[in-house]
């Protein structure tokens, strides 16, 4: 039989409400209480109303750490990126975000700096916290001892009841439980190379990161495989690789080639930032975009439309990345081990690139 709130011990204004109160005023046992609290086992209509009434009017709030240590999973995700200031990781945790908040969840965000060592960190206390998944987002260095590492962290997190979200990265091999939604990297790099080739352009300096970070190595891949299939050879001395994907960055390495004598006329910059800084350095050279260089970036961030010129560049769908990959791993079948999406890019057209000045 319920009890009246008048009933309960005087004592209960000055302490927090327990699970043990909310059974005695609504009159059914703790673990129909936690039933109701977890939302995932059926329970009689009438006795979860009695339950929901005894919750408010106690204005008790759920222990989820004993939870956690019950077995139960939390209605919580977790992402994890390099850095939120970088404008196109921070649509994809906006799309995570939105879509994990729709579904009654929130968000644990941690920051790694490129530091392996914090992103395990970061991951052992998600999976402490019993997150109903974690996020990765963005590329990474990929080689053996990455692989054996998420392929470690995938297991753990699945014996846990949670799930490994690759957002933005490529798949880890067969067998391994992980969710993966990725975006066709390579095939806007060639799209975008294909533009410039179309538009005259022989001989591009490409602008951009460490071949074995998975972000360059997609986009360096489709850029060669489109000069050899439109039928130019790559001229490997028009390469400036291993930068960080920064203003500065593009300004400097685009600067110290102009000082020399310019073989190139075009830039093919890794993403839209580098762009903005290969942009400056040509302006600040004395020469003009598009009339002497023409400049391509790649991701489409705001940046790319304030520019002026704007910017020519690859549209990728940042924040529905993040939504789609919420949607995978939330409302995944049961017993399913892997799961694969990519999702499409596309070339932006805008006046930072057009046919080569006669030289």
């Amino acid at each position: 039989m319920a009890r009246r709130r008048s009933d309960m011990p005087d004592d209960l204004d000055r302490r927090q409400s327990t699970i043990k109160d909310v059974a005695e005023l609504a009159g059914v046992s703790l673990s129909t209480v936690s039933r109701v609290v977890a939302g995932n086992y059926p329970v009689a209509r009438s006795t979860r109303s009695r339950v929901q009434r005894a919750i408010e009017e106690l204005n008790y709030v759920a222990n989820t750490h004993a939870r956690a240590l019950g077995g139960g999973a939390t209605r919580t995700v977790g992402f994890i990126v390099n850095d939120v200031r970088g404008p196109a990781f921070a649509e994809a945790v906006h799309g995570v975000e939105q879509e994990a908040a729709r579904r009654g969840h929130i968000c644990l965000v941690a920051t790694t700096d490129g530091d392996p060592a914090r992103e395990l960190a970061a991951i052992q206390l998600m999976r402490e916290q019993r997150a109903a998944a974690v996020f990765l987002i963005g590329g990474a260095y990929d080689n053996a001892a990455y692989r054996t590492r998420m392929a470690d962290i995938a297991r753990s997190l699945d014996s846990a009841g949670s799930r490994l979200v690759l957002c933005g990265r490529p798949p880890l091999g067969d067998g391994i439980p992980a969710t993966v939604v990725e975006y066709d990297n390579e095939g806007g790099a060639y799209a975008l190379t294909s533009f410039l080739v179309g538009r005259g352009h022989r001989r591009i300096l490409y602008v951009g990161g460490h071949p074995d970070f998975t972000t360059t190595a997609g986009r360096l891949a489709g850029f060669r495989r489109a000069l050899a299939d439109l039928g130019h050879p790559v001229d490997e001395g028009l390469f400036e690789l291993g930068l960080e994907f920064t203003r500065a960055s593009g300004y400097e390495r685009v600067s110290a080639r102009l000082r020399g004598e310019r073989d190139f006329t075009a830039v093919f910059a890794e993403t839209d930032v580098v762009a903005g800084g290969a942009m400056a350095a040509v302006f600040d050279a004395g020469l003009s975009v598009p009339d002497d260089v023409s400049i391509v970036g790649y991701d489409d961030i705001p940046l790319a439309t304030d520019l002026r010129p704007g910017l020519t560049t690859v549209r990728v769908p940042y924040e529905e990345l993040g939504r789609t990959a919420v949607r995978a791993a939330l409302d995944r079948p049961a017993g399913r081990a892997e799961q694969h999406q990519t999702l499409g890019t596309h070339v932006i057209i805008r006046q930072s690139a057009e046919r080569p000045a006669q030289r």
